[in-house]
């Protein structure tokens, strides 16, 4: 696909540029010295500048800083893009959301580099987590193995055995010894789990459970499980990445001010 790269533009061809790309939805990248103001379930004010603002094809507004990953100010897809010039000689980029009411102005008083073009991306996306991770999310939200279950110990030893993954007790009172498998779990999995209960059986006087949690049991693994009378939990690699992301982002808001 075409791109067009204008380095120094004047405000007005900045402004044909960006109301070209906007009308054939194309994206947009915009470098250069601006203020930004944010009106919605909150209000902010950004001073003065040199940043990097990015529209993309789906209406989507980022506002970026020099240095860090995350955008200072941003709007989501289906935005309504307006831009257009004031008297004074800047250039006013304007992204409104509908639901809930929420707006991003831009103002640029100097223009470094525009870009603007089609982009063709249609690329499956394959999310990559590992058991280390689908542990901790299972520690953080056990509910995804089941409801009332309280992690005990992580990585409990086992002697000859080896180690669990998690060492839990059931809303009953039953102790339970979870495998984590990031790939289809095999018939290996499940005699390494029964491997787990038979060095337990004998030093506990409580009920004895083994589960393992994995996004598919292995067809020829499902005899074995019956016969050995473990239990499987499917549980997908990227619900678990859902449950970190969350986490993340939920330690991130606390240092921000307000909803927004």
């Amino acid at each position: 696909m075409g791109v067009s790269v204008k380095i120094n533009p004047s405000i007005r061809e900045a402004n044909e540029t960006l109301q070209t790309a906007f009308r054939s939805r194309s994206f947009a990248l915009v470098a250069g010295d601006c203020r930004v103001d944010y009106e919605g379930r909150a209000s902010s004010t950004l001073e003065w500048g040199e940043r990097i603002v990015v529209i993309k094809q789906d209406g989507s507004l980022l506002v970026h800083r020099p240095i860090g990953y995350e955008p200072v100010n941003w709007q989501p897809p289906k935005c309504l893009l307006k831009v257009w010039t004031e008297d004074s000689g800047s250039l006013i980029v304007n992204a409104t959301r509908a639901q809930p009411r929420e707006m991003v102005s831009i103002e640029f008083r100097k223009i470094m580099f525009t870009v603007t073009g089609k982009l063709d991306d249609r690329g499956d996306f394959a999310l990559h987590v590992t058991e280390e991770q689908m542990k901790q999310a299972i520690l953080t939200v056990p509910a995804l193995v089941e409801e009332g279950l309280k992690p005990l110990q992580q990585e409990k030893s086992l002697g000859a055995a080896g180690f669990t993954d998690i060492y839990a007790e059931d809303r009953e009172g039953n102790l339970v010894v979870i495998e984590i498998k990031r790939n289809p779990a095999s018939r290996d999995a499940l005699i390494q789990l029964q491997r787990y209960l038979e060095s337990l059986r004998g030093k506990i006087d409580r009920p004895l459970r083994g589960i393992v949690v994995g996004p598919e049991l292995r067809m020829n693994a499902q005899p074995l499980l019956s016969s050995l009378r473990l239990e499987y939990v499917r549980l997908a690699p990227e619900k678990c990445f859902e449950i970190l992301k969350s986490q993340r982002d939920m330690k991130l808001s606390q240092f921000l001010v307000g909803e927004r």
